[in-house]
């Protein structure tokens, strides 16, 4: 079913009214960059420290019966595996979990611990939806992507709903982390009159070049490494590449060291403890790579930091 429904801004609404019923917003923070004052979207707050809980909830919760009998696979480097498995959990769903074996210890701990089961592959090396397909293939189940899922884009897209209702109308512009572009693409249906600032680490802009090209672009064997663990999709898809042509601005990468200054920022100006590839939006804004208004919205996306690595970075650039 997923294969031939499409992302559309009224099944974003529902996804709003269904998560709205069961968590609270998100914070809303006003923030000074610049001597601009602006907004942060604080999405590392949620229960499992990061949006994907947004689309997790909304795809699992429309499946039937018989589907959920079946139980669920996801490909995740740990933010959306949570997501699913918070969803899994309180539905009583099965789940398995495709995860990086370079995973954040963090989110594999997690993950196993709201009961989710964890397959684990090689990253480089191993196509992870490939693992996905293999497993589905031998067990059953619905494949739920993390960005590629109409269910779960529309879900990710709840924030914007909760955003304009917070600001008293739709952003100037939303800057948000992107990997395979799902916030994105949810988001650009909620909020159809923001500019959509898609930022990706340095290297791994798939969807920003897609978009320039007009067709999906994957990455290259070549690819640098970046401790935005989370934004690391080897490509987009269709789906996400159809909702967010002509609606996306290109071209916003930022570097690690970016990144680690923004973390390090966050921690002395919000006392938040963002993760990497949480922290991409900001770290933009910070270094001035789009203009700021009153009515900028900067995602926050993820809060599931390495404890030792985070404690290097606010060493280093607290």
């Amino acid at each position: 079913m997923s294969e031939t429904r499409i992302p559309t801004g009224d099944g974003v609404i529902e996804a709003a009214g269904k998560i709205a019923a069961i968590l609270p917003p998100t914070p809303l923070l006003p923030v000074e960059i610049g001597g601009v004052r602006c907004w942060a979207k604080a999405e590392n707050l949620q229960p499992i420290g990061a949006f994907k809980i947004r689309g997790g909830w909304h795809r699992l919760s429309a499946m039937d019966e018989a589907e959920r009998a079946r139980g669920v696979v996801a490909v995740s480097s740990g933010n959306h595996a949570q997501g699913v498995a918070w969803a899994a959990k309180r539905l009583g769903i099965g789940a398995t979990i495709v995860m990086p074996r370079d995973a954040p210890q963090v989110k594999l701990d997690n993950t196993r611990a709201l009961g989710a089961e964890i397959v684990l592959y090689d990253r480089p090396g191993e196509d992870r939806d490939e693992v996905a397909a293999r497993l589905i293939e031998e067990r059953g189940g619905t494949l739920v992507h993390a960005f590629g899922d109409p269910w779960v884009i529309e879900g990710q897209g709840s924030a914007g709903i909760e955003i304009a209702e917070q600001l008293g109308e739709q952003p100037s512009r939303i800057l948000a982390c992107c990997g395979g572009g799902g916030l994105a693409a949810g988001l650009a249906l909620a909020c159809p009159d923001s500019a959509i600032h898609i930022v990706e680490p340095v290297g791994w802009d798939m969807v920003g070049r897609a978009l320039a090209a007009g067709e999906i672009v994957q990455a290259g064997p070549d690819a640098p490494k970046t401790i935005c663990d989370a934004l690391q999709p080897t490509a987009t898809k269709a789906i996400n590449l159809g909702v967010l042509s002509g609606r996306a601005q290109t071209g916003l990468t930022v570097t690690d060291d970016e990144v680690r200054k923004a973390q390090g920022w966050a921690f002395a100006n919000l006392r938040m403890v963002i993760e990497p590839g949480g922290a991409a939006a900001l770290a933009a804004a910070l270094a001035g790579k789009v203009p700021l208004d009153d009515r900028t919205v900067i995602m926050i996306t993820g809060g599931n930091a390495d404890p030792g690595a985070f404690a290097q970075t606010i060493a280093d650039f607290g």
